[in-house]
């Protein structure tokens, strides 16, 4: 088994991902199995790197807020700000505060230096406006996407002002209220003043949606994706704290369906301008039905890399990564009968395995699920194996 892993790993490296793959997709997809451990952003710094450099990739995309996304683009792309700004406002979930990211936002504007805009690097989140205490207000996605038509189109086809969007929106700190998602009666979600909101945000995206012919002499690329953006972060935030008020069973399997779905859509609208390499947990990439506990009950949903393979076909692909210890988290060296147990057995410290390849050698009775020991940690489920187009292994995750 040993020498067979062997003859399937290779030094890990973007040709050697290539050569796995059917053709280069549009969206390339690397998962990890922990968040915030430098060493694995390290690896994805590199691997985007090496595309960029020998595959024309452009876009690197990551589970962060796509608002706050804009402030780190505008600085790779065009210089805006301070890079000691743009770390800190330009993440959510923490990112912000990353060695790893902050060299990738360095590089990326020393790289952009003297290019044309065609051929700069761009820098996007592709999560909701969502931290794990509930959706952010919609003010910021509403009011820019009504400032942009309200510049370009009658303002009789307006379906509000923008003070009467004002006055619906209210008090920002009213909408992510943490204890909402624990009690939906916290929730402003279905308040008559949030019902109004989403059929102007639908009437506001299906004017936008009309106005795809207009003339664009005065509108830039950059301008009309941006105003697109806003019209989905929107109407998922809205759709969003819809269901945080819920209270029927299925509230909490649709609040991640729709998370999984907003990165979704984020995913495939950058696929449209070109080659991108996307960033995430392995649960948000894979292509099988995710799952996991929430509120004492297991739930399912359907990830976003499920739903843009099921878009983009063999212009999907994904990376599983797996590691083989996190000691500061107490995840010491896997069981040898485990898949992370096999390739700890190998000689590299960084490596990429052929995964369905891999996936056929083992056979069944397929290896014993690895179990963590820290809650922050998912262990590669062997049944999802031959369902990733490639295995990226890391032996040891440094401490922190």
């Amino acid at each position: 088994m040993a020498t067979d892993l062997t003859d399937t790993a290779r030094a890990l490296e973007a040709a050697a991902v290539m050569k796995l793959l059917a053709r280069r997709p549009r969206l390339l997809a690397l998962g990890e199995p922990t968040h915030g451990e430098d060493t694995l952003l390290d690896v994805r710094n590199e691997l985007f790197r090496q595309l960029v450099e020998e595959e024309g990739y452009r876009t690197i995309a990551i589970e962060s807020d796509c608002l706050a996304g804009l402030v780190v683009d505008d600085h790779v792309a065009f210089g805006a700000g301070t890079l000691d700004d743009v770390m800190e406002r330009g993440f959510s979930h923490g990112l912000g505060a990353s060695a790893a990211n902050r060299e990738l936002v360095r590089w990326m504007r020393e790289f952009n230096e003297g290019r044309t805009v065609d051929d700069r690097l761009r820098f996007a989140g592709f999560d909701g406006p969502l931290e794990i205490t509930g959706g952010a207000s919609p003010r910021q996605a509403l009011t820019a996407l009504h400032a942009h038509l309200a510049a370009r189109v009658d303002p009789d086809l307006l379906p509000c002002t923008a003070e009467q969007l004002d006055r619906l929106l209210g008090a920002d700190d009213r909408w992510p209220d943490p204890a909402a998602m624990r009690d939906p009666s916290r929730s402003v979600g279905r308040t008559p003043e949030a019902r109004e909101l989403r059929l102007i945000a639908d009437d506001l995206v299906a004017l936008l949606d009309e106005q795809t012919p207009h003339p664009t002499a005065t509108t830039s690329r950059d301008e009309r994706d941006r105003a697109r953006l806003y019209g989905r972060a929107a109407v998922g935030l809205l759709r969003y704290h819809h269901w945080t008020a819920d209270t029927s069973p299925g509230r909490m399997t649709r609040l991640v369906g729709l998370r999984g779905r907003m990165l979704a859509d984020n995913l495939l609208a950058l696929a449209e301008r070109g080659p991108v390499l996307a960033h995430a947990h392995n649960a948000h990439l894979q292509r099988e039905e995710s799952s996991m506990r929430l509120a004492g009950r297991k739930v399912r949903w359907w990830s976003a890399g499920a739903l843009a393979n099921a878009r983009l076909g063999e212009e999907y692909a994904f990376l599983a990564t797996a590691v083989g210890t996190i000691r500061g988290r107490g995840v010491d060296a896997p069981a040898p009968d485990t898949v992370e147990g096999l390739l700890y057995a190998l000689p590299h410290d960084r490596c990429v395995v052929d995964a369905p390849r891999l996936a056929a050698a083992l056979g069944d009775p397929r290896p014993t699920p690895r179990v963590s020991p820290w809650f922050g940690y998912a262990p590669l489920d062997p049944a999802h194996l031959a369902g990733a187009d490639a295995l990226v292994y890391v032996r040891d995750l440094e401490e922190g």
